[in-house]
């Protein structure tokens, strides 16, 4: 069948333009595979990063039809069909299907597809990625682990830093501070080591201010678009849950941020991000230095229509509020 590729090309420091190829495929063929089809019969000035071709290096990742997604594992047929659910076309029943390609976001371009990844890597190096033992005698032998040790990494030990999560994530994109989704699923990957002997230190880095886990929205983009399931998010609330249960002081803003945040979710069913900054940094309109501090943020979100203009309850508020009540009860009654 014909397919049209809508390629969005750019060169460093300019304006992107739309360019579109016309590509022969068959329903099983990848995306990586038309992008080389276009390259090699049609324009050999495109430019995109490959490697594997089997999900494993991460290299191709881009936006296909909006979102962040690796180039070789998705395939034509299921992209055309999922680009019918999310939004149908209106256009002639005889039509030729299109498919839009796009860089990754949140990181500038070099050329076309190809983007300069240096603040995802700086990023992840801001967490210190790698076991310190430094704390430890060295053995006469390696650091051993049980199955059960080791089964907590196996999640966050599959992503590829392919940078799809990074791409899409809301607060990366007005929070230059923040880490990224990619950084805190490696963060947590040290934090559940049994070998490392860093976890205190670290749970006080991965705390500080919105460059760590607070810097989080909760948007869920990085779940949705992880090819290897490592749910980024995930990683993130546990390092929470870290923090938490390591925090010896009651009012701290990691304290704040839980609390606010079930208090907001039982007032309105889910969460009033208009309320929710100004109460966690803002120390409920005590702290005049927090709420300076979420002004340029605040502009950044607003420039960007980042920023909820109004709130509306969920639907079922009632029955999350009795939800919430319930667990409450049950944890005073624990005490």
């Amino acid at each position: 069948m014909e397919v049209i590729f809508k390629i969005i090309r750019q060169e460093q420091n300019s304006a992107p333009v739309v360019q579109t190829y016309l590509v022969e495929a068959e329903s099983g063929n990848t995306i990586l595979d038309c992008l080389n089809q276009i390259k090699w019969e049609q324009d050999g000035t495109l430019a995109f990063r490959k490697n594997c071709r089997n999900t494993i290096c991460g290299s191709c990742a881009m936006r296909i039809n909006g979102r962040s997604a690796l180039a070789c594992k998705e395939n034509v047929g299921s992209e055309l069909a999922r680009l019918k659910q999310i939004a149908p076309p209106k256009i002639r029943a005889n039509s030729i299907p299109e498919i839009t390609i796009a860089p990754l976001g949140n990181m500038p371009v070099i050329k076309d597809l190809v983007v300069n990844m240096s603040s995802f890597w700086n990023n992840l190096e801001a967490v210190a990625p790698y076991v310190s033992t430094k704390a430890r005698l060295v053995p006469e032998r390696e650091f051993l682990q049980s199955p059960q040790e080791r089964s907590r990494l196996d999640q966050t030990g599959n992503c590829i830093m392919c940078g799809a999560c990074y791409s899409e994530c809301n607060a990366r994109e007005v929070n230059p501070d923040f880490v990224g989704p990619h950084a805190l699923a490696k963060a947590y990957r040290m934090v559940a080591d049994s070998r490392d002997s860093e976890t205190e230190n670290r749970l006080e880095s991965y705390n500080e201010g919105t460059k760590g886990v607070w810097g989080c929205t909760r948007c869920l983009y990085c779940d949705s678009v992880c090819p290897m399931d490592v749910a980024p998010l995930e990683q993130i609330t546990k390092i929470k849950q870290e923090i938490l249960a390591h925090k010896q002081v009651d009012e701290t803003r990691s304290i704040r941020h839980r609390k606010v945040l079930v208090d907001l979710v039982k007032e309105g069913g889910w969460i009033d991000e208009r309320q929710f900054g100004l109460q966690v940094v803002g120390n409920y309109f005590k702290d005049l230095r927090g709420l300076l501090n979420l002004a340029p943020l605040g502009l950044r979100m607003i420039i960007r229509g980042k920023f909820p203009l109004s709130f509306e309850p969920s639907e079922g508020t009632q029955q999350v509020r009795s939800l919430i009540e319930s667990v409450q009860q049950q944890e005073g009654s624990r005490e």
